[in-house]
């Protein structure tokens, strides 16, 4: 498409009907470009945002076949899609971005390290195995030693299908699955980075995340990053490198460990909107939904510099509760300055979900931390 004449009545199909999708929509809603979601409930978030939502599998062919055939342009919110059905559709001409060929490498842990070691993209050493019986077997040999990370192949998501392996108690998971050394990690970055048809290539500030010590879920995200000038470079020069030699249109997130002996490496990717690109709703001159939106449209990549410093927080459902959604001290939360609140739509609530998330707009990095904290401690998810 040349953006001379695009026609702002494309109609932009999504896979998947979540809060990527609703967020997707919503920025697309200021070009009033239609956007077609396709999931399992029009209960889901995106279903009051999207123009219309069709109740379907990801995973089928045909749900996404059909659905295929009722939109101009295909993209994702969720790799872990029917690529069968995609290839299809691009065989008959359809629009797909990223197209289907990346997802099969991106959603499969084991062929993603392949393709960084094949490209000389850094990334940790790693190892493939079957199941758990096979990693055992090397355990027993002596060639595997502890501790190490085990993560499945294909449906990691949120945190799950990640395992530290420190000690001959703890489970391996069974699943195929590759293995890596334990990386003496100084700090957990994240670069999103666009990339449209015309090779036009822009990142946005590099981020900095910690963890729930037990979901495995980002709880805080700081931009920009507090570290070396130098290591803000190399990581945004190498997403782009990732993001060309996948040859992806749209949204990339690439996750890195900075070690602690100095090295940058890609932990994983993924080809879509994502969790540490939420700040830059409120804190850049463009978000990453309305970047996905231009990369996949090919139109002319937004200004990706910061307003202003931020911090996020993922609101998480509280580990005690389970049921229909209540959110306690939302007021008080509303009523500090810089607080942006985004609620996600999600009926249900269950330990660790994620139900929406906090933005904290300050300069003051150490003062947005603090006032993330104390969102987190009196906004709770809980049930009843």
């Amino acid at each position: 498409m040349s953006s001379t004449n695009f026609d702002f009545t494309t109609k932009v199909g999504v896979l998947g009907g979540g809060q990527l999708g609703k967020m997707l929509a919503l920025a697309a809603a200021d070009w009033h470009v239609p956007i077609y979601a396709l999931d399992k409930a029009r209960s889901f978030p995106a279903g009051v945002a999207v123009q219309q939502f069709v109740e379907g599998d990801f995973k089928d062919y045909d749900s996404v076949y059909q659905f295929g055939q009722a939109v101009d342009l295909l993209t994702v919110e969720i790799e872990h899609v029917n690529t069968d059905a995609l290839k299809a559709l691009v065989a008959e001409g359809k629009t797909v971005h990223p197209a289907p060929d990346k997802l099969e490498i991106i959603k499969d842990k084991g062929l993603q390290k392949q393709f960084y070691a094949r490209h000389g993209l850094p990334s940790s050493p790693f190892q493939m195995y079957a199941d758990a019986p096979a990693v055992q077997a090397v355990i027993d040999k002596g060639v595997l030693n502890y501790p190490f990370v085990q993560k499945t192949r294909t449906a990691g998501y949120d945190g799950q299908g990640v395992a530290v392996i420190r000690t001959a108690e703890d489970k391996l998971l069974d699943a195929p699955c590759i293995i890596e050394p334990l990386v003496n990690i100084e700090k957990e970055l994240a670069v999103i980075v666009a990339r449209n048809a015309k090779g036009e290539v822009e990142a946005f500030p590099l981020v900095e995340m910690t963890f729930h010590p037990t979901a495995n879920l980002v709880e805080f995200l700081v931009c920009p990053a507090r570290v070396p000038e130098s290591v803000a470079q190399r990581a945004t020069e190498i997403a782009k490198q990732t993001i060309t030699a996948y040859d992806i249109c749209g949204i990339l997130a690439v996750e890195f460990f900075w070690t602690k002996s100095g090295d940058i490496l890609i932990n994983e990717v993924a080809p879509r909107p994502h969790n540490s690109g939420h700040h830059t709703i409120e804190s850049c001159y463009t978000t990453q939904y309305e970047q996905h939106l231009r990369a996949i449209l090919n139109l002319p990549l937004g200004s990706t510099r910061l307003k202003t410093g931020a911090v996020m927080a993922n609101l998480l459902g509280h580990p005690d509760y389970k049921g229909q959604v209540r959110y306690e001290g939302l007021t008080n939360a509303l009523a500090i300055e810089g607080v942006k609140i985004h609620l996600y739509g999600k009926k249900q609530t269950k330990p660790f979900r994620k139900m929406g998330h906090v933005t904290v707009l300050n300069d003051d990095l150490d003062e947005a931390i603090m006032i993330a904290k104390q969102v987190k401690e009196q906004l709770r998810v809980v049930a009843g």
